[in-house]
């Protein structure tokens, strides 16, 4: 059992239900009611620049990072919050460097981006599977911790009940991507941003205000709580002290975050390059919000529960944000213990079904225009067609994550984290970079990145502390920890730059075709950038 009060429990069940509830009831209400793909996929960009703002903000702070991040700064201190920070400059990069070209190069999904200079049946197809290479793994993630944290939160042991909450709020984010298409699940967004921000301030004014609005009171109380002593407000303490494996992973969250597909779908709901920019804004403003919004809370976590408390809950710290809940009520049978156990467990409902939702329609969108339009046919399909298959992939990418996470309930998942990040960071980063600004880049070379970076991280990932040699890892009783760091992103990175730089170089020496590929991007060169010129997308 949690030790929460029995009427703290029944209300959140009840907010589960209402929450579960509300929201398909406005994914059905807002879906689109004809075989439409500009509605289904883009929601006719119709979006204002807040509204998508909140969205991309939604999509972006999944439940790994509202429970993982809480918990890592909750046990860790100053590794935490530069975990934090890692996680807003990732959004600020994308905002500076690659949305407004994003948005200017695609039309619906991340391979028509690719192809806009290098069309190529084999180019849609690898956009599809390195798109499910890197999603599929945080799904599993967040359908799995849902189970676990919905058998805390209501106070059941049982693998059977975990089973049963993993399957239903599974099926409950597949009707949200296959119903709702891209307006719907941006709306649930929304609900959860704001949601999300309103419980983060209240949390945070409680801890502040049991510290007399004082941040060196909390920051001293915290470091005695963690136990670490002055180690806590040092670097290292996550890492061991190795400051090459912390600047690893903070690279990779830094390359990998924004560019995962989920987030980059949302650059193609903007009316235009203006749109683009002020949804951004909006966006950041956001997740920096939060950033420091969940700094407080981790900070008050470690203050007012304890190290011991939190890691005898979790030895990760995923419960972290409920635990300084019950410590802010005193863990009495109250109205407040009641008002700020359901908020915080309603927000949290609301992040892991938004989260998964924009995921599995991020996959289910490549698979059925990357994939089955432009890449399987020869001619183009139908949009009542592509639409069907859109939403038949929504479940066909469903059911196989419901499966994993039920397999994995009882496994240490946070390695799927760290793998999807560095795959974002190792083959779609480079790739994008590449293909949105270097004239030379080539077929090959976009082919190259995106495979070399790919298998990069899966070789690499295998060998990290993660994986096995730690009483943490998916492995605990068997080491074979061959690779010195604990995320890929120091290697696989470069790597990938590398190979996409290799194959564009060895591709030019044959000549013709890669002077047409540089001669079409030329063509286009100006619309990807700026806007400007008649090199619309057309989705080709």
């Amino acid at each position: 059992m949690t030790g929460f009060s029995d009427s703290a429990q029944q209300m959140s069940l009840v907010a589960f239900i209402a929450v579960a509830t509300v929201t398909l009831l406005l994914c059905v209400m807002t879906g689109p009611d004809r075989d439409d793909l500009a509605e289904f996929y883009t929601g006719y960009r119709s979006l204002s620049p807040m509204r998508n703002g909140l969205a991309v903000a939604g999509d972006y702070i999944s439940a790994a990072t509202v429970l993982g991040t809480v918990g890592v700064i909750s046990l860790t201190g100053y590794d935490g919050v530069v975990l934090a920070l890692s996680t807003a400059l990732s959004l600020v990069l994308l905002m500076f460097l690659l949305a407004e070209p994003l948005r200017n190069a695609g039309r619906f999904t991340m391979g028509d981006a690719f192809t806009r200079r290098a069309p190529s049946r084999a180019v849609r197809i690898t956009a599809s599977a390195v798109t499910l290479a890197a999603l599929l793994p945080m799904m599993v993630v967040q359908l799995s911790g849902a189970g676990h944290l919905l058998s805390f939160i209501l106070g059941f042991d049982g693998s059977g009940f975990r089973t049963g909450s993993i399957v239903l709020l599974g099926v409950l984010m597949i009707s949200y991507a296959a119903v709702g298409g891209m307006k719907g699940t941006a709306l649930i967004q929304i609900i959860k941003t704001v949601f999300l921000l309103g419980t983060g301030v209240i949390l945070a004014a409680l801890i502040l205000d049991r510290f007399d609005w004082s941040t060196a009171r909390l920051i001293g109380a915290a470091k005695t709580g963690s136990g670490a002593g002055d180690a806590y407000l040092r670097s290292g303490l996550q890492f061991g002290g190795s400051e090459l494996d912390m600047i690893s992973s903070e690279l990779t969250v830094v390359l990998g975050a924004a560019c995962l597909p989920h987030i980059t779908m949302r650059m193609y709901s903007s009316r235009d390059a203006l749109a683009v920019r002020r949804s951004m804004s909006w966006a950041v403003s956001a997740v920096v919000c939060f950033c420091l919004l969940i700094t407080v809370i981790g900070f008050g976590a470690a203050a007012l529960a304890g190290r011991g408390t939190i890691t005898a809950s979790d030895p990760q710290g995923n419960t972290a944000i409920l635990l300084v809940g019950q410590a802010l009520a005193g863990g009495d049978a109250s109205a407040l213990e009641t008002l700020v156990f359901t908020s915080v467990t309603t927000a949290i409902f609301l992040t892991l079904l938004a989260s998964v939702a924009g995921m599995i329609l991020a996959c289910a969108n490549s698979l059925a225009h990357d994939l089955f339009a432009h890449g399987m046919r020869t001619s183009p399909a139908r949009d009542g067609t592509e639409m069907a298959v859109a939403r038949a992939a929504a479940i066909g990418v469903g059911i196989p994550a419901i499966g994993l996470a039920v397999l994995a309930r009882d496994w240490n998942v946070q390695p799927l984290v760290t793998l999807s990040f560095c795959i974002g960071a190792s083959a779609l980063a480079p790739a994008l970079v590449f293909s949105l600004f270097w004239r030379r880049f080539t077929r090959a070379g976009l082919m190259c990145t995106l495979i070399g970076g790919t298998v990069c991280v899966m070789v690499l990932m295998t060998g990290t502390n993660l994986v096995s040699g730690s009483p943490h890892s998916v492995f605990p009783a068997q080491d074979f920890n061959w690779y010195p760091f604990t995320t890929t992103g120091l290697v696989s990175i470069p790597f990938g730059f590398l190979m996409g730089w290799l194959g564009s170089v060895l591709s030019r020496r044959g000549g013709g075709s890669a002077d047409r590929q540089r001669r079409r991007y030329e063509a286009v060169e100006a619309w990807i950038l700026a806007g400007a010129g008649g090199g619309g997308p057309t989705g080709k």
